[in-house]
């Protein structure tokens, strides 16, 4: 899923911002990451709960980079 992922956000890079370089892209894409990582491992011991705000802080985030 996160190879198919990152295969769908490289395809459509310009699309969401990040055609200010690959330096840009690739710090703001992994700042993403590691918040969403973040609150997966916060919320570990409640599985659905780490997996859904996981996955609604990747969402906002690519979001936010896309419009930013």
């Amino acid at each position: 899923m996160r190879i198919t992922w990152f295969a769908w956000l490289a395809q459509h890079a310009d699309e969401f911002g990040y055609s200010d370089g690959p330096l840009r892209a690739s710090i703001g894409a992994g700042a993403v990451a590691v918040t969403a990582a973040l609150f997966w491992f916060a919320l570990h011991r409640n599985r659905p709960a780490a997996m859904a705000a996981a996955g609604l802080t990747c969402a906002l985030g690519v979001g936010w980079l896309a419009s930013h």
